[in-house]
């Protein structure tokens, strides 16, 4: 049964089928918590062109903000490998964390005692109702994959990560690893 495949901390690849869709179209999304009332993940490979100073002048870093998902994208989220310095924080696994106390993190950003491999910023989250994920997951929308990055994947590099667990995956997948985004300009 899919939803006992599904736990936090796994990633979820997005099929090559999803086209057109600008928040899931290979999109991989670090899942933060699933159980019977639904699931939440963050887009962990999506970009935007903000940094968090752009958006809290305060936090004097040029730290990237990134697309968490449609989901209260007026909202700032956090995932970080730090939680003895930011209290409050919930465990995802491998050493990821979601979230603590943010006047802390805004400190130590200051002070250079969190750096951007420590920490990852997003505008919104994506989130699913019950048993919502597992009906797209039957729908082949995602691919489950473990985190074998584990807490580094904080600081690894958006820019082909969608590529690079494709070409994982193999097989059948491997076309699609060089395919253009919008498959009508092939």
């Amino acid at each position: 049964m899919i939803s006992e495949k599904l736990k936090k901390g796994q990633l979820l690849i997005a099929e090559p089928s999803i086209i057109g869709d600008l928040s899931f179209n290979r999109s991989v999304i670090l899942l933060a918590d699933h159980d019977k009332q639904g699931s939440v993940g963050f887009i962990i490979n999506k970009p935007l062109k903000y940094t968090i100073n752009d958006i809290i002048p305060e936090i004097n870093a040029k730290f990237k903000i990134y697309n968490g998902g449609p989901v209260e994208q007026d909202n700032l989220y956090f995932i970080h490998n730090i939680p003895k310095l930011i209290p409050n924080s919930i465990e995802i696994s491998n050493g990821i964390y979601w979230g603590g106390d943010f006047e802390s993190a805004k400190k130590l950003i200051n002070k250079g005692e969190i750096k951007k491999d420590n920490i990852r910023f997003f505008l919104g989250y994506t989130g699913w109702d019950e048993n919502q994920l597992e009906t797209e997951m039957n729908e082949n929308s995602w691919i489950i994959a473990t985190n074998n990055y584990e807490n580094k994947i904080i600081g690894k590099s958006a820019t082909h990560f969608w590529k690079e667990q494709i070409m994982e995956l193999g097989g059948e997948y491997l076309i699609w690893s060089n395919a253009p985004e919008n498959p009508y300009l092939n």
